[in-house]
Formats: structure tokens, sequence, C-alpha cells
């Protein structure tokens, strides 16, 4: 197996005096979706938004522990938190876009991190990131129409070509589909699935069925603990702790 690109050690998390994660640790392999989940208020978002100190806004909140991405500890005192959010991007639950354009969503970190050298390379740029995202062929035509104009789960693809376009290394994902049709969710979970080919894909999810068709590994999380992390087809089928069981077959609680 290969070296995790991902390699958390001892995690704590305190929201306050609250201690929202307990002593989590956990081995994320290279271009492999690894799903997160576990009922509401288990942690499993707010170790998701860990992997890129994203809590880092939220007052009063401490972190103990470890998290190595390529090696590297992110929670150091010298890390540019504007680059490490560049290397792991993030899709939130709810679509995001710019009230700007289609193309100029595509563009703003493009132009901020100054990744074009002119106008060409942009519109190149813009262009593979939404190909990436499944999206290019339903908007080319229409680059210059506001991205709110867009449906629900095109606006989620946009958001992810925005995601896609600075060349993370890892995509975090929180619940990307949780508020879209059948349709848009099937749209999403494919493009997740085809995406491990180029990236590391860490989704968020409440929906057995969407871990098990797209994740290659699954971790389950239970009041703020790590239960159990393995294989996919190992936690669905045959999962080492009762408490796991219960959950993936629907008999939890």
């Amino acid at each position: 197996m290969a070296d995790p690109i991902i390699d958390v050690q001892s995690l704590q998390f305190f929201y306050g005096a609250k201690q929202a994660l307990e002593n989590i640790t956990l081995h994320i392999q290279p271009n492999l979706v690894t799903a997160f989940i576990g009922p509401s208020g288990c942690g499993k978002s707010t170790f998701l938004r860990t992997l890129n100190r994203m809590n880092d806004v939220l007052p009063g909140t401490r972190v103990e522990g470890k998290v190595l991405i390529d090696g590297e500890d992110i929670y150091a005192p010298n890390v540019d938190v504007v680059q490490l959010r560049r290397r792991v991007g993030m899709v939130f639950q709810k679509s995001n876009p710019f009230p700007k354009s289609i193309f100029e969503n595509v563009a703003y970190g493009l132009r901020i991190n100054r990744m074009a050298s002119n106008r060409g390379e942009l519109a190149g740029r813009v262009e593979e990131s939404l190909k990436q995202a499944a999206l290019w062929t339903e908007v080319k035509d229409r680059l210059q129409d506001s991205a709110l104009a867009l449906s629900g789960g095109q606006q989620q693809r946009l958001c992810i070509a925005r995601a896609l376009a600075i060349q993370p290394e890892v995509l975090l994902m929180d619940e990307p589909a949780s508020a879209l049709d059948p349709i848009a969710t099937q749209r999403i979970e494919e493009l997740v699935y085809s995406l491990k080919t180029s990236y590391t894909v860490v989704i968020v999810t409440h929906n057995m069925q969407q871990a098990a068709r797209v994740s290659d590994f699954t971790a389950f999380f239970w009041l703020g603990k790590l239960v159990e992390y393995d294989r996919t087809d190992r936690i669905f089928t045959a999962p080492r702790e009762k408490l796991t069981e219960d959950y993936v077959t629907g008999r939890f609680g």
C-alpha cells in the first residue's frame, strides 16, 4: 500500500471546553475516495474541516495532535493557511457560487493565485476545470451567464470546478449531494468516482448507499470517536464492530 497522503495522529479537537473529537488516528491513501459516515453530530464534518484548517475561523477552537499532509504538519506555526487551502480544496453541502458569471466563478481562484499568464491560458484552464467537473457541455455556450441561473446540481458542479481550477492535491466534500434531486445526485456521485484518477477525495455523507457506491475506504464516527476504518466493501459486508454493523444495516439506535 502507498504511503498515506494524509496522516492524522492522535487528533483531539475542542469547541471551547467541549471536546468534539477524541484521539483520532487515520491514514488516508492517495487517489482514492474515502467516505466519513455516522449519525448527525458525531464529528465527521468537524473532522473533515480539520484537514484544511477550516475550523480556524471559529473562535475558541483548539486542536491537539498532528495532521500531516505529504509529511508536513499543517498545524505547525509556520504553515501558510492560504497555501494549505490551495492544496486541500473544499466543496460545501450547500452550493455557494459567486454572484458572477459562470466563467468568472471558475476563473476567480486562478486570478487571485496568478495561475494564468494571459487571457488564452485563463480560458483554457477554465474549460479544463469545467470538463473535469462534467459541466462543460452544458455551459460552454453560456459562460457569461450568471452562475445563479444554473440549476442546483449544476451550481454544485460549478463549485467543484472552481475548487479544481487551482489544482489541489486533495478535495474535501461535505455532503455535496444532500440538497440535490436523484438525477443531480447521480451525476455528482459519478463525478466523485472519476475524480480519484487525479485527486484524493474525502467525502462526508449520511447516505449509506452513496458511501458504498463511491468510496474505496470508509470511516465510521460515533460521538467524536473513530469507531472503525477499513475498505468500504469490508465495512458494509463484514464490519468488525457491532455499532458499525447496526449503523450500516439500518438497525442503528
